[in-house]
């Protein structure tokens, strides 16, 4: 009896340690998610300011969408005509939202885009929770910009520029949502497949007509390691993460994304921080950890039925998760 109640004890000390080891194993893929995708931002902007936005945007995409297209090798001939408008909405999205961000990162500091760009999945997981309370959020995040588009008591960007990374921020709060929709529709990575050659194809016209229709083979190389940076090791390490921690916790722990990259723009572009955008970074952080921890809680109440939803409203509690794809 007494080494059968050994053994349990051994079994179950077993399992802690592995279900720790795990969740610190996922952590650790989050948050070189983050750092690959920054650090693919952040490289990139050489490139985009010697070749142009529009064609170094679209060969990154093309050869994001070739070689998940070899991997993945959609059926493609057994899609609904539903499902190909799913697509093309998404791929459209996902081009547009490419393109804001890149003009954007061209124009102001990584770390300011990049909070900007945040509050797409912000707004929807506030509006989704509709509660009075989830508006101090939003209000946070907005304070928080204010302390970084300032440094030294000059402005860091000019207001045309913003539209940028504002439109940025609503490709992506709209591309979370389409994701939601092809989630549904497609298989595996089917829907992210076919959406990034869609995407590349938008871009194809673009690319050409900046490029000359010459692509020189350095931009060819450099354009083909960035799209490993982003959005395809992204991409990986986040599935991989996702398989040993809850979405929940997922989301809350990318929600540090902007001081990542405030910190990558300041290591790798010689960006400076002061002491104010440090707060403001801070606040943002803050207001998007809140925002996923109180879509949580609202998810839950409304599984378990402890809060009735309004018979006038019928917008779904949105997962703040990182789950969707990434471009």
């Amino acid at each position: 009896m007494g080494d059968e109640l050994k053994r349990e004890q051994l079994r179950r000390w077993v399992r802690r340690k592995s279900t720790s080891f795990s969740s610190a194993v996922a952590a650790l893929l989050a948050i070189a998610s983050m750092c690959s995708m920054q650090l693919g931002t952040a490289l990139s902007l050489p490139h985009i300011m010697e070749y142009g936005t529009a064609s170094m945007s679209w060969l990154r995409l093309c050869f994001a969408a070739s070689l998940l297209l070899a991997i993945v090798r959609p059926p493609v001939h057994t899609y609904s005509r539903q499902q190909w408008m799913s697509v093309i909405a998404l791929g459209g999205t996902a081009a547009y939202s490419t393109l804001c961000l890149s003009e954007a990162v061209r124009r102001m500091p990584l770390g300011f885009a990049i909070a900007i760009n945040f509050l797409g999945p912000l707004g929807i997981s506030t509006f989704c929770v509709r509660r009075p309370a989830m508006l101090v959020w939003p209000v946070l995040a907005m304070t928080g910009l204010l302390l970084l588009a300032r440094r030294n008591g000059i402005w860091v960007t000019t207001p045309a520029t913003l539209i940028f990374p504002i439109g940025s921020a609503i490709g992506w709060a709209a591309y979370i949502l389409l994701m939601k929709r092809i989630g549904s529709m497609f298989d595996g990575l089917q829907g992210i497949t076919l959406s990034l050659s869609v995407a590349s194809l938008i871009l194809t016209p673009f690319g050409l007509e900046q490029s000359g229709g010459h692509v020189p083979e350095r931009q060819l190389l450099s354009a083909a390691y960035l799209a490993v940076l982003m959005p395809l090791l992204p991409y990986v390490l986040e599935l991989s993460a996702l398989r040993r921690m809850s979405a929940s916790a997922f989301g809350t722990l990318m929600s540090a994304e902007p001081a990542v990259a405030a910190a990558i723009g300041f290591v790798v572009l010689g960006q400076p921080l002061s002491a104010l955008q440090v707060v403001g970074s801070f606040c943002v952080v803050v207001a998007c950890i809140c925002a996923v921890a109180g879509d949580s809680r609202a998810k839950v109440r409304r599984e378990s039925g402890a809060e009735r939803p309004e018979p006038t409203v019928r917008a779904p509690v949105c997962d703040l998760s990182g789950e969707e794809g990434r471009s």
